[in-house]
């Protein structure tokens, strides 16, 4: 099995205290990050907490997200030394777009920048 089809297969609730700890490392706060995923999947904070409290995995988080916010191909850059643009794999352009709002997240970049509203 190849380290992204690891990472598909994992619980997202395993994977998301990464995005927080990242966040808070830097002095943003887990309610950025929450935001941020609200943002990009359209989950509200209910049903994003219902995801946490459950075994759904990586995959199916993103696949299944409620509203997948079409802002998201805004999103460019490099990440994990892969520019966004070049990823052929949807599932793995969806993870690697939250990657890169969490890096800009931890980066300092205002809220209103990171959500694609300026």
């Amino acid at each position: 099995m190849r380290n992204h089809e690891k990472l598909y297969h994992m619980t997202f609730k395993d994977l998301y205290p990464n995005y927080v700890l990242k966040a808070e490392r830097k002095g943003r706060t887990k309610e950025e990050v929450d935001e941020i995923l609200c943002w990009l999947t359209g989950h509200n904070i209910t049903s994003l907490h219902k995801v946490l409290s459950s075994e759904i995995d990586v995959q199916t988080f993103f696949n299944d997200a409620p509203n997948f916010n079409r802002k998201a191909d805004l999103i460019k850059g490099v990440i994990c030394g892969v520019r966004i643009e070049d990823i052929e794999d949807p599932l793995m352009k969806r993870i690697r777009y939250l990657d890169k709002l969490i890096d800009e997240l931890a980066k300092s970049r205002p809220m209103s920048k990171i959500l694609r509203e300026e």
